[in-house]
């Protein structure tokens, strides 16, 4: 009997990454529910193809579809891979009902981080990460305790800006900060690797996927976005997960972990094709989202979730025209000033928080228009 999987976000990039995966692991797995938020076009051409059970668009239906795809008896799986606070409580329902969740929705362990681990030890739900760094990760470490891991080393392409001035950055456009040298993503997370916010949330993502202290997490540049991980184990011993910039084969992975199952649609890895694989140190004062997020993570509390609702609002008013991309992380910044020590201790505290600090950023940039 092939298992059911639901895809929350069907019409993104990591969405129709995993219906070519599904297309040819058919004798596994079977399509069960789709959503999307807004493409109610290629969501209805996607439902005359896979006949899934439930078809659910935010933009007509409202976000309970998310959670109604998320906990249908039929679903086995679900890949979330919404953008931003929004795929939360649908992540929260889903461990509750006991489901695995294919998580590419970052977010949801970075504004509620404790309460996601709750759900999953409540509900005997299961999290395995959809994020290149975080497979690379679970792939090294495997079943090994976190007291036999040292350090964690994610890498990060450096954007579109890694060998820009902090003067031309000053300058830089929409249409820049989505020009990704690696990888093809959605617009918001583009945005994020342009300012290496992307990598904070992912430093807070792995401290609560793997209970490792945020001492012992590093981000190192990568520009050739191979190696997408390293595992530094107690003894001394580094072991890394390689492979070409696809998110077919993590989202294959989150599939089958902890089974490893063929694919000839994953492009194979040709080492000497792939060189030279080069390292260099973040340039944090020229990048300081990246600062900023892990010291949130640091902070606890409802801090994390700041940090993620006031980077959501800035760059969408960046998308917008509406601020400069020097601005992000200031306005992630005065967020966190004003807003920081509020609690996090229950769902409504960060979804509060998380209000708060995209009202906070808007109010300040319509102030800076007037």
């Amino acid at each position: 009997m092939t298992r059911g999987v639901a895809i929350l976000g069907s019409t993104g990039s990591i969405g129709t990454s995993a219906l070519r995966v599904l297309d040819r692991q058919r004798a596994r797995f079977h399509v069960a529910a789709l959503t999307s938020r807004a493409n109610a076009t290629l969501l209805a051409e996607q439902s005359l193809r896979y006949q899934p059970s439930f078809v659910g668009c935010v933009e007509r239906d409202g976000s309970a579809c998310l959670i109604d795809a998320a906990t249908r008896p039929d679903v086995d799986i679900v890949l979330n891979a919404v953008v931003g606070a929004a795929g939360l409580d649908a992540t929260l329902a889903a461990l509750h009902a006991g489901k695995r969740v294919a998580l590419a929705n970052k977010e949801t362990l970075v504004m509620a981080g404790d309460l996601v681990s709750k759900a999953a030890a409540a509900g005997h739900g299961e999290i395995v990460p959809v994020d290149s760094e975080h497979s690379a990760i679970l792939q090294c470490i495997g079943s090994r305790a976190p007291n036999e891991v040292r350090r964690l080393v994610i890498t990060a392409s450096g954007g579109p800006f890694r060998g820009w001035s902090k003067e031309r950055l000053a300058q830089a456009t929409v249409e820049d900060a989505l020009q990704h040298p690696t990888w093809k993503m959605g617009r918001k997370i583009t945005v994020d690797s342009a300012t290496l916010a992307n990598k904070a949330l992912e430093v807070i993502e792995a401290h609560f996927l793997f209970g490792v202290p945020y001492d012992q997490i590093e981000v190192v540049v990568h520009p050739q976005s191979i190696v997408h991980s390293f595992v530094e184990f107690r003894d001394g011993s580094v072991l890394a997960q390689l492979g070409l910039p696809s998110m077919e084969l993590p989202i294959l992975y989150a599939l089958t972990h902890p089974e490893r199952v063929v694919d000839d649609g994953v492009p194979r890895f040709n080492p000497v094709a792939a060189s030279p694989l080069t390292f260099e140190r973040v340039r944090t004062d020229d990048f300081p989202a990246l600062a900023l997020g892990i010291e949130a993570g640091r902070r606890g509390g409802a801090a994390p979730a700041v940090f993620n609702a006031a980077n959501e609002q800035a760059v969408a008013l960046f998308l917008e025209g509406r601020m400069s991309f020097a601005g992000i992380p200031t306005a992630i910044s005065s967020a966190l000033d004003a807003l920081g020590a509020h609690p996090g201790t229950d769902r409504e505290a960060l979804l509060a928080a998380d209000a708060a600090a995209r009202g906070h950023v808007l109010s300040a940039a319509i102030g800076a228009a007037v």
